[in-house]
């Protein structure tokens, strides 16, 4: 079972995951198109942030951040190198997803990138039910962006 801690963002390696995180979006994103938040970005009040862990070790990290009052979108969603490829990037968004529906979300939102590096995250939001739509919020249509949405309760 993993235990998830809220808003832990100076924990060390919590802290080299997000990073590492940031470095590897910007360099996978054209100018213009990466929209990932650094940490400070994470730490609004808009956004709950969360790391999850196993026996002491790191697993991964998500945010959501409040659109409005029943609309999140997923943020800085990151699975550790060390536990890729082996089922716990569903458990980080199942997690993010009972976190939104505790907070009364009613729809999820996400947006991804279109190229090669992303298909893993669009492989993964497709098994959980996310559906391509429209830009959302500030987003505007860009080619090396996709826009995923899922409906939790009906609005």
């Amino acid at each position: 079972m993993l235990k998830s801690i809220e808003g832990n963002f100076d924990h060390p390696e919590v802290n080299q995951l997000l990073k590492k995180h940031f470095i590897e979006l910007r360099a996978a994103s054209p100018e213009g198109s990466a929209h990932v938040l650094d940490i400070p970005g994470l730490k609004v009040k808009s956004i709950k942030f969360w790391s999850l862990w196993r026996n002491n070790q790191l697993i991964g990290c998500g945010a959501l951040k409040f659109l409005d009052k029943y609309h999140g979108e997923f943020k800085s969603i990151r699975v550790h190198d060390d536990f890729r490829g082996k089922g716990y990037g569903i458990q980080v968004i199942n997690h993010l997803i009972d976190e939104a529906q505790k907070l009364k979300i009613k729809r999820l939102s996400i947006e991804t990138g279109a190229g090669k590096f992303f298909y893993p995250a669009r492989k993964l939001f497709d098994k959980c039910g996310f559906k391509a739509c429209a830009p959302f919020a500030h987003y505007k249509d860009d080619v090396n962006s996709l826009y995923l949405t899922k409906l939790l309760y009906n609005i």
